[in-house]
């Protein structure tokens, strides 16, 4: 597929500088709200970016990640990471259900080759491996992704983490049965 290979990160192949190159870029326009207990589409109109410091931070959570018993994957075009996805280590929800995809994100230029749907499918499989029953994803309200995790069969938790909702309260808190 378009050159584009895709393997578990380690330590071998994923560092602190392995995001430099990666274009976050998002020109949103419309996000998700909830008004009156009903999700609708609200104009919000933004760019999201990362600067150099921001793409070794996210580096950092990759590691940090793996450092803390949680599994990442990576999709490498000529030797750059192009996108990657997390599951964090620490089960969550009442029974320990739901295995958290902390990161999924693809580069600006690869977006809409499968790469997110291939990433989402493996970090799926990780967290199977480890027990998890769900993936819980507390997901950028932005119009398109929403829609994107819509397309791969997300739909609203069942139970939604507080730490998640506090965080970040303009995510769709998701999950996706395993």
């Amino acid at each position: 597929m378009d050159g584009i290979t895709y393997a578990p990160l380690t330590a071998d192949n994923f560092n602190s500088r392995s995001l430099d190159k990666f274009i976050r870029r998002q020109h949103v326009r419309e996000c998700w709200r909830r008004v009156d207990g009903a999700l609708v589409l609200r104009p919000v109109e933004y760019i999201e970016d990362w600067t150099l410091e921001e793409c070794r931070e996210m580096a950092a959570e990759v590691l940090r990640a793996l450092d803390t018993g949680g599994a990442a994957v990576g999709a490498f075009c000529a030797g750059e990471v192009v996108g990657f996805a997390a599951v964090t280590g620490e089960p969550l929800g009442s029974r320990g259900q739901y295995a958290d995809l902390s990161l999924l994100y693809v580069s600006e230029p690869f977006r809409g080759r499968g790469v997110g749907g291939a990433l989402f499918a493996m970090a799926g499989a990780r967290a199977k491996q480890t027990g998890a029953q769900r993936l819980y994803i507390s997901a950028h309200s932005a119009k398109e992704s929403v829609a994107a995790y819509r397309a791969l069969g997300c739909v609203e938790a069942e139970e939604v983490d507080p730490h998640h909702a506090q965080a970040e309260p303009c995510d769709l808190q998701m999950e996706y049965l395993l």
